[in-house]
């Protein structure tokens, strides 16, 4: 449930964002009523696409069997954990420009009377953030021990907490700002990635440990390299939760502290910036 209420809430407030500064800035377009029934128009058709993309994964998953269905699950759910990375760095290298870029496609939309260029925009961004927020949510819904009923709601509450945070964030509040947001959001997402990353190695450790394979390759994919149970136990209530959120294992393979290693050095080499959050000065310009 928690996994599946962050993923929401940071994703819709990023598609909120991205409609909001559209939405503002056709508000102040003379003769907008065409315009904007396209802007909605464009939402409409990138959830929509996002949608189909979801049913896609979930019966390519019901398909596979057995072997196949756990290959495939466990392939998503790195993947997922790669595009947070890839998301976090995008955004950090192109969000200086995300509203003048908005601004400058409509703007050259409007003057030639391309209307459906500007819906077209609208869905691909949308869709964008759409088709994120439904690899991350499979990914964490593919990890055993998934409630549906969990899942649903966690969504569900994510959504309106991220309807709740883009409101306040547009109102400039003194308890939450736009750095405080991404700054924190940006951490928490990393560590998602690492319960993703980890729950996927399980998977693959699973599959592989199946196979025949030479002896020093069940050391490194099944012997725990230190046991930290009794500080905290991933099987408790307390560490099932953190593992959840966190990708945080007791008795780790080398195997698992290999991939955890590999994972925050890509992360320190792609998201590694001193200046401040460009989608920050963003928001506040």
């Amino acid at each position: 449930m928690g996994q599946a209420l962050f993923i929401v809430w940071r994703e819709s407030i990023e598609a909120l964002l991205v409609v909001g500064i559209l939405y503002a800035w056709l508000q102040r377009q003379p003769d907008n009523r065409l315009a904007m029934r396209h802007l909605w128009a464009g939402v409409a058709l990138g959830l929509g696409l996002a949608s189909l993309l979801g049913a896609a994964m979930m019966l390519a998953g019901s398909w596979l069997n057995d072997s196949a269905g756990e290959w495939f699950q466990a392939g998503m759910t790195l993947c997922a954990s790669l595009l947070i990375l890839h998301m976090l760095a995008w955004m950090a290298r192109h969000g200086r420009q995300l509203r003048r870029e908005l601004e400058s496609q409509a703007g050259s939309a409007l003057q030639e009377g391309r209307y459906l260029s500007l819906m077209l925009l609208v869905m691909l961004a949308i869709a964008r953030e759409g088709s994120e927020t439904v690899i991350f949510l499979y990914g964490v819904g593919s990890q055993p021990g998934t409630e549906l009923a969990g899942f649903i709601t966690g969504g569900l509450l994510g959504l309106l907490l991220g309807l709740l945070c883009f409101y306040l964030l547009q109102q400039s509040s003194k308890v939450i700002g736009w750095q405080v947001f991404f700054r924190v959001s940006e951490v928490l997402l990393l560590l998602l990635g690492c319960a993703m990353l980890m729950a996927s190695l399980d998977r693959i450790s699973g599959q592989l440990m199946g196979m025949e394979l030479p002896e020093y390759a069940y050391e490194l994919l099944g012997d725990a390299l230190w046991d930290s149970s009794a500080l905290l136990d991933d099987g408790s209530r307390g560490g099932m939760l953190i593992a959840s959120l966190t990708g945080y294992r007791a008795m780790p393979s080398l195997f698992a502290v290999l991939g955890l290693a590999a994972y925050w050095a890509l992360a320190v080499r792609l998201l590694w910036r001193p200046k401040p959050h460009p989608l920050y000065q963003e928001a506040r310009g």
